[in-house]
């Protein structure tokens, strides 16, 4: 499984032939315009809630590449009635995709699209494929919820926002990582813009101290479970 950065809360994720883009907002993210949407590929997008700035390219992507759209039911509801092909999904549900199983988990946020539609509530994903799980929090503050993860999922990865303001802190999120019970995190939802700047160094020394490994990758950096 290799997991590609693509700034702010935007990932690819490659599961054998299979690619899968999460939470796509490039092209608006001045910090990620060396990367081409056009050039993605994509066989799913999976998106955690329907803010602008996890929504911005899903119907260029979608376009391009003909991909399934996968999220909650009012989401692809949504995407589904411009005309692209959607998968809906609800809380504490699952499917099994051909990269794996997907499994849709809770978040503690808010959801509507930039028209003011409402885009549900939101949500992360819990991953199993090639015999690596991981979890996507999405955007969230920290939840009794993630508990409950480890009691199905062994992870290998946890993917946690730790900008703060509109999400977890860094401090959260290690708690976060305690209650999913995975010690190796990808920080995303970070620096974007100055309401979510912070201190890399700091960051990462926050979780080295507790005996954990925060990445904090550069845009367009892969790393492979």
């Amino acid at each position: 499984m290799k997991i590609t950065f693509y700034g702010h809360a935007s990932l690819g994720i490659q599961v054998g032939n299979v690619n899968i883009i999460v939470d796509p907002f490039i092209t608006g993210n001045p910090k990620a315009a060396h990367i081409d949407i056009n050039t993605l590929k994509a066989d799913y997008i999976l998106l955690t809630h329907a803010h602008g700035d996890h929504v911005l390219d899903v119907e260029a992507i979608a376009s391009n590449t003909d991909a399934v759209i996968v999220s909650n039911a009012e989401i692809a509801g949504y995407y589904a009635s411009k005309g692209f092909t959607a998968h809906p999904m609800n809380h504490g549900g699952s499917w099994d995709f051909d990269f794996g199983k997907v499994k849709y988990v809770n978040a503690v946020h808010s959801s509507s699209f930039p028209d003011g539609t409402y885009g549900g509530n939101p949500g992360g994903f819990v991953i199993e494929g090639e015999r690596k799980n991981i979890y996507i929090a999405g955007d969230t503050a920290l939840t009794m919820d993630m508990k409950l993860i480890p009691m199905r999922t062994k992870l290998d990865l946890a993917i946690l926002p730790i900008g703060d303001n509109f999400t977890m802190d860094v401090e959260d999120a290690i708690i976060a990582s305690d209650f999913v019970q995975c010690d190796k995190v990808l920080g995303i939802h970070y620096d974007t813009f100055g309401y979510i700047e912070i201190n890399h160094k700091e960051a990462i020394q926050k979780f080295f101290d507790k005996d954990k490994d925060l990445m904090l990758l550069a845009i367009g950096e892969s790393i492979e479970l």
